[in-house]
């Protein structure tokens, strides 16, 4: 195996024997397997779109079984069989739907062709020849911007998969996945022109973040500023990791009345501001963080665990009876639930003790998405003008276990007084709870929400802009970005194909980035490995 998409990658090379994560060899030559099956698929989707031919279940179907390849989304060797076959059956039907419209498909020998084995230890033994390291390239700085390319894109269909679960979905998204994993099969393409596929990514990336937006909120409204409790209450409860929302809404609709509370993990903190959801009374607080904690959390909390979307560490025995898991999450010997019929989650929640007393530990205020914050945009402009508001930071991005990620605590806790962090996804959690005062009722601390809402963050800075008709990179603005997985590389994407630069990025730089390209990203966009706090603060409000 070689696997070097997340940041936490073994040794900052690869990981070549287990993953970090958790990945075993089996999982990630199965993995490579269905995304040569994919980038088959796509070759073919590109020939139907040049006569017109775009087929919802193939481009559905694409981004789902990408999506089910990002860092700790499913572990399940039988799904993965199961996708594999899928892709090359769809892969078939597309070919006579393009034949059949009279187009003449002429087609590459490769992954328009392969034939799957028809066992999983056979598959597993195929899967092994088409690698990260198996894509054709002469040029390194070429293959780096191939998997930059394909990481990118893995982000994107989770992304979009969000959004389509809400009922949004693009064709340009669609289109571009496609003619991105069937470029990644090519051998006649310049490095230039691999740089502006990587944009094309960026730009994928963007507008699947503006659809999930526009999921989220036209289903539960746009967020408000939301005090959410530490701790627990006296009773059964469900706690709920991950991301998907409309897995939280079916939950509380199906918990109203049973006694149990239901408690949020992670990235599902800031749903608490979303008034479709927040509605109900027996939707509780935020038990734990993420990742540093998450093993000892799990095993703390006294009710039944609901883990939606990718998890961050694979679980532990000490909960794994409690465990259940929904949307793409798929774990070998851990009950899934496909239908949103929570029955057997709930059933085992109320087997279970419960908390036997009240703990209410703090509070924390979420929903400062783009309409809190754009409301009050003339009182931010005026603090701005008076002096009163120095500089903005976005301190955001993943959280992880690998040391190093202390420094963006370091950093939030150092950030002068007259500065306000705005924040948003897990990396948050090593600071969140921090109490920072306000300044002139502007909170310095603004939670805009899970790593899905980097739009809106995104919203904010272009409003900002034009409220000062200036451009963003002239805003007293910084970004200090932290990664681990691949829905931070898109989101990174995106923000080079907005032409955002000065972004700070860490804890270390991806390995998947050779110096060839890691310079033409310093040159054109102006990144920087983040350093210390001390130094960067100093660099940036005192340059």
């Amino acid at each position: 195996m070689f696997c070097y998409q997340c940041e936490q990658t073994a040794h900052g090379t690869g990981c070549t024997v287990r993953g970090v994560c958790g990945k075993l060899p089996e999982i990630a030559a199965l993995q490579d397997l269905l995304l040569y099956a994919l980038m088959g698929l796509s070759q073919v989707a590109v020939k139907a779109r040049e006569i017109g031919i775009s087929d919802r279940d193939v481009n559905v179907f694409t981004v789902k079984a990408a999506f089910s390849t990002l860092t700790n989304v499913d572990f399940d060797p039988e799904r993965f069989k199961e996708l594999i076959g899928q892709a090359v059956e769809k892969r078939e039907f597309l070919k006579k739907k393009v034949i059949t419209a009279g187009k003449k498909l002429e087609l590459p020998e490769g992954p328009a062709s392969f034939l799957p084995e028809s066992n999983l230890e056979a598959l597993i033994a195929q899967g092994a020849g088409f690698g990260l390291k198996s894509y054709p390239a002469d040029n390194p700085d070429i293959l780096s911007l191939k998997h930059t390319v394909l990481f990118g894109i893995k982000g994107v269909s989770a992304y979009a998969d969000h959004a389509l679960i809400l009922g949004q979905e693009d064709e340009s998204v669609y289109a571009f996945v496609h003619e991105g994993l069937a470029a990644i099969q090519r051998n006649d393409l310049s490095l230039e022109e691999w740089v502006k596929i990587t944009l094309k990514c960026g730009e994928a990336a963007y507008k699947a973040m503006e659809i999930l937006d526009a999921a989220n909120t036209g289903n539960f409204g746009h967020p408000v500023p939301t005090k959410v409790p530490l701790g627990h209450r006296k009773g059964k409860g469900i706690l709920v990791s991950g991301h998907d929302m409309k897995d939280l809404e079916a939950l509380l609709k199906q918990t109203q009345g049973t006694g149990i509370s239901i408690y949020t993990h992670g990235e599902m903190l800031s749903t608490h501001g979303y008034p479709g959801l927040k509605k109900y009374p027996h939707f509780y607080g935020q038990f734990g963080t993420a990742w540093q904690k998450q093993q000892k959390e799990f095993a703390d909390f006294p009710g039944a665990i609901l883990m939606t979307t990718n998890c961050i560490q694979m679980p532990k025995p000490a909960y794994l009876d409690n465990l259940f898991t929904s949307g793409m999450v798929g774990w070998p010997g851990i009950p899934h639930i496909q239908d949103l019929n929570f029955k057997p989650l709930i059933d085992r929640a109320l087997e279970l003790p419960g908390f036997a007393d009240d703990n209410l530990t703090q509070e924390v205020t979420v929903g400062f998405a783009r309409n809190a914050v754009l409301n009050v945009a003339d009182a931010i402009v005026d603090a701005v003008k008076s002096g009163a508001i120095r500089h903005f930071f976005l301190v955001a991005g993943c959280d992880g276990a690998k040391p190093g990620r202390n420094y963006y605590a370091e950093f939030v806790e150092k950030v002068p007084n007259d500065c306000v962090i705005l924040t948003l996804a897990c990396g948050k959690y090593r600071f969140f709870d921090m109490d920072l005062g306000n300044i002139q009722g502007i909170p310095r601390l603004l939670d805009a929400g899970q790593c899905n809402d980097s739009y809106s963050a995104v919203q904010i800075a272009l409003a900002l802009a034009d409220a000062f008709n200036v451009g963003v990179n002239e805003l007293p603005l910084s970004l200090i970005i932290s990664w681990y997985e691949q829905k931070a590389v898109c989101v990174l994407l995106a923000l080079l194909f907005l032409g955002i630069k000065g972004i700070r990025l860490g804890p270390s730089l991806p390995a998947f980035l050779t110096p060839n390209v890691l310079d033409t990203l310093v040159k054109n966009f102006d990144i920087k490995p983040i350093t210390t706090p001390d130094h960067d603060l100093k660099a940036i409000l005192n340059p």
